[in-house]
């Protein structure tokens, strides 16, 4: 397997930036889920399984922060500028230093009802305490768009689920894999150019057993470039 894509999402739910090299520390490629959207009724950290619009912006890091960029082509920056783009109050919130955000998902995702909420890993926006790194394969993907996944690698080839409990090299990193990632109905949400499509998370429930990708914690920082071989 080889590094097709790399991809980092600054801010939690908000689309992301697609990068040829990129650091990997204890949390991550740096600054992925670096921040998150805090609504301030609740307090939770909004995702696109509350907020789909959340989609509908591209961020990308701009001298260590991030700059989001919408639809109308306006930048965003500031917690009054995501405010105004979502009609609700929310606050730009660094993920560094803070314990873990909470989120919640839909149980019943055709209907987006049932839902629960749980707490998060600290010092990044991820949803699970396995992954700080996610890996999928162009097999895997198929037709379906990878944006729809939001993964930070893409490696060409297959079998990447069953590289889950051992150890892996990719490019000056090494990554321990921990689990096969447990998807959503974020899959499902349209974005920029895609419509929402209940029937992507349909066929992974049946046919994947309701998980697509792979997560893996960081045992080794280092950089990591497309091109790179992953090996286990």
């Amino acid at each position: 397997m080889r590094i097709v894509e790399i991809w980092r999402y600054p801010i939690k739910s908000v689309g992301g930036e697609r990068l040829e090299t990129a650091e990997v520390g204890e949390t991550g490629i740096a600054h992925d889920r670096g921040w998150g959207l805090v609504d301030d009724v609740t307090g939770n950290v909004l995702t696109a399984r509350r907020e789909p619009r959340l989609l509908f912006g591209s961020a990308r890091i701009v001298d260590g922060h991030p700059v989001v960029t919408i639809e109308s082509g306006a930048e965003l920056r500031t917690s009054t500028d995501f405010s105004e783009w979502l009609d609700r109050p929310v606050t730009l919130t660094a993920a560094a230093g803070a314990e873990g955000g909470t989120y919640e998902v839909p149980l019943d995702f055709e209907n987006d009802a049932d839902w629960v909420s749980w707490q998060g890993p600290p010092d990044a926006w991820h949803d699970s305490r396995k992954s700080r790194v996610s890996v999928v394969s162009t097999t895997t993907l198929g037709d379906w768009d990878v944006r729809r996944f939001r993964p930070n690698l893409v490696v060409d080839g297959a079998g990447e689920d069953g590289l889950v409990g051992t150890e892996i090299t990719v490019g000056g990193c090494r990554l321990t894999v921990e689990k096969q990632i447990d998807r959503c109905v974020i899959v499902t949400r349209p974005q920029p150019g895609l419509e929402r499509d209940l029937d992507v998370l349909r066929t992974i429930n049946a046919d994947r057993a309701s998980t697509l990708a792979i997560g893996a914690l960081v045992a080794e920082p280092g950089t990591i470039r497309v091109g790179d071989e992953v090996t286990a």
